[in-house]
């Protein structure tokens, strides 16, 4: 089991930006798409992006034309870039491998996530 390590939340305003980063190793999880998904306190786990290792990419509607998901497979980095933040997009931001198929990726699915990092907006 490997962990994936999480990195660059923080606070910002309504309005603004923030790049997330994800070390993820895809051949280790070669049937697997990568992505994210958020938490915040007494809520539900909550999917919000994938990509598949052939490059297309799966999103939650309520972050469709705000987010994009990257990878860079050289250096197992997936990336989360948040614009037009919205104080519902506060959480804490894991990454990790998710079960997808077909276009479709299934919350309940991902295994190997890390600590996660926070993600504050404030209105």
């Amino acid at each position: 089991q490997v962990q994936a390590v999480e990195s660059g939340g923080g606070s910002v305003q309504s309005g603004g930006s923030l790049r997330l980063s994800c070390k993820a190793s895809r051949y280790i999880y070669s049937n697997y798409c990568l992505g994210w998904f958020r938490q915040a306190p007494g809520k539900e786990r909550e999917g919000v992006a994938a990509i598949d290792s052939d490059g297309s990419t799966m999103y939650d509607d309520s972050v469709k034309g705000r987010f994009t998901i990257s990878e860079d497979s050289d250096k197992k980095l997936v990336y989360l870039q948040m614009n037009s933040l919205k104080p519902e997009d506060t959480a804490m931001y894991h990454c990790g491998a998710v079960v997808c198929y077909d276009g479709t990726y299934y919350v309940e699915g991902f295994r190997d996530w890390g600590q996660g990092t926070q993600v504050t907006v404030s209105s």
